[in-house]
Protein backbone atom coordinates (compact mmCIF):
# COMPACT_ATOMS: atom_id res chain seq x y z
CA UNK A 1 0.00 0.00 0.00
CA UNK A 2 2.78 2.39 0.87
CA UNK A 3 4.49 1.89 -2.44
CA UNK A 4 1.31 2.84 -4.29
CA UNK A 5 1.01 6.04 -2.22
CA UNK A 6 4.63 6.89 -2.99
CA UNK A 7 4.06 6.21 -6.65
CA UNK A 8 0.96 8.37 -6.64
CA UNK A 9 2.69 11.21 -4.77
CA UNK A 10 5.67 11.05 -7.14
CA UNK A 11 3.29 11.27 -10.09
CA UNK A 12 1.47 14.25 -8.60
CA UNK A 13 4.73 16.10 -7.88
CA UNK A 14 6.09 15.42 -11.35
CA UNK A 15 2.94 16.57 -13.14
CA UNK A 16 3.44 20.04 -14.63
CA UNK A 17 1.24 22.78 -13.33
CA UNK A 18 -1.25 24.02 -15.90
CA UNK A 19 -0.33 27.39 -17.35
CA UNK A 20 -3.14 29.89 -17.04
CA UNK A 21 -3.06 32.16 -20.08
CA UNK A 22 -3.12 35.84 -19.19
CA UNK A 23 -5.16 38.08 -21.38
CA UNK A 24 -3.71 41.22 -22.93
CA UNK A 25 -5.54 43.33 -20.39
CA UNK A 26 -3.95 41.57 -17.44
CA UNK A 27 -0.44 41.92 -18.86
CA UNK A 28 -0.65 45.69 -19.22
CA UNK A 29 -2.51 46.60 -16.06
CA UNK A 30 -0.55 48.53 -13.45
CA UNK A 31 -0.43 47.24 -9.90
CA UNK A 32 -3.38 48.28 -7.73
CA UNK A 33 -3.14 51.66 -6.00
CA UNK A 34 -2.91 52.02 -2.25
CA UNK A 35 -5.77 53.82 -0.55
CA UNK A 36 -3.65 56.96 -0.09
CA UNK A 37 -2.63 56.99 -3.75
CA UNK A 38 -6.25 56.43 -4.80
CA UNK A 39 -7.51 59.33 -2.69
CA UNK A 40 -4.78 61.68 -3.90
CA UNK A 41 -5.47 60.66 -7.50
CA UNK A 42 -9.14 61.60 -7.03
CA UNK A 43 -8.11 64.98 -5.60
CA UNK A 44 -5.79 65.64 -8.53
CA UNK A 45 -8.50 64.73 -11.04
CA UNK A 46 -11.02 66.96 -9.24
CA UNK A 47 -8.57 69.88 -9.25
CA UNK A 48 -7.82 69.41 -12.95
CA UNK A 49 -11.51 69.30 -13.84
CA UNK A 50 -12.33 72.41 -11.85
CA UNK A 51 -9.43 74.30 -13.47
CA UNK A 52 -10.42 73.27 -16.99
CA UNK A 53 -14.11 74.07 -16.37
CA UNK A 54 -13.15 77.48 -15.06
CA UNK A 55 -10.85 78.17 -18.02
CA UNK A 56 -13.60 77.36 -20.49
CA UNK A 57 -15.45 80.46 -19.27
CA UNK A 58 -12.70 82.57 -20.90
CA UNK A 59 -13.48 83.73 -24.46
CA UNK A 60 -12.25 81.29 -27.07
CA UNK A 61 -9.64 83.62 -28.57
CA UNK A 62 -7.83 83.95 -25.19
CA UNK A 63 -8.36 80.44 -23.84
CA UNK A 64 -5.64 78.39 -25.58
CA UNK A 65 -2.64 79.55 -23.57
CA UNK A 66 -4.08 79.07 -20.06
CA UNK A 67 -5.47 75.63 -20.97
CA UNK A 68 -2.12 74.60 -22.45
CA UNK A 69 -0.31 75.85 -19.34
CA UNK A 70 -2.61 73.95 -16.97
CA UNK A 71 -2.30 70.77 -19.00
CA UNK A 72 1.49 71.09 -19.18
CA UNK A 73 1.75 71.46 -15.40
CA UNK A 74 -0.29 68.32 -14.80
CA UNK A 75 1.61 66.40 -17.49
CA UNK A 76 4.95 67.47 -16.01
CA UNK A 77 4.06 65.98 -12.63
CA UNK A 78 2.09 62.92 -13.71
CA UNK A 79 4.80 60.43 -12.67
CA UNK A 80 5.19 61.66 -9.09
CA UNK A 81 4.71 58.71 -6.71
CA UNK A 82 5.57 60.21 -3.30
CA UNK A 83 2.38 60.89 -1.33
CA UNK A 84 3.86 63.93 0.43
CA UNK A 85 4.94 65.46 -2.87
CA UNK A 86 1.50 64.81 -4.40
CA UNK A 87 -0.20 66.50 -1.44
CA UNK A 88 2.16 69.47 -1.77
CA UNK A 89 1.49 69.78 -5.50
CA UNK A 90 -2.28 69.62 -5.00
CA UNK A 91 -2.24 72.28 -2.27
CA UNK A 92 0.00 74.64 -4.28
CA UNK A 93 -2.13 73.99 -7.35
CA UNK A 94 -5.27 74.96 -5.44
CA UNK A 95 -3.57 78.12 -4.18
CA UNK A 96 -2.41 79.10 -7.67
CA UNK A 97 -5.85 78.34 -9.06
CA UNK A 98 -7.57 80.54 -6.48
CA UNK A 99 -5.24 83.42 -7.38
CA UNK A 100 -5.79 82.81 -11.08
CA UNK A 101 -9.56 82.51 -10.68
CA UNK A 102 -9.92 86.27 -10.18
CA UNK A 103 -8.18 86.83 -13.50
CA UNK A 104 -10.41 84.24 -15.17
CA UNK A 105 -13.52 85.93 -13.75
CA UNK A 106 -12.39 89.26 -15.23
CA UNK A 107 -11.82 87.71 -18.64
CA UNK A 108 -15.15 85.88 -18.53
CA UNK A 109 -16.95 89.13 -17.66
CA UNK A 110 -15.57 90.82 -20.79
CA UNK A 111 -17.44 88.49 -23.13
Amino acid sequence: MRSSIRLLSAHIKAAPKPQVPRSRLQKNTPPPLSLDHFLQRQRVIALYRSIIRSLYRIPKDRRAEPVAHARAEFERNKNVQDIGQIRYLVSTGKTEFEAMERYVDELAARR
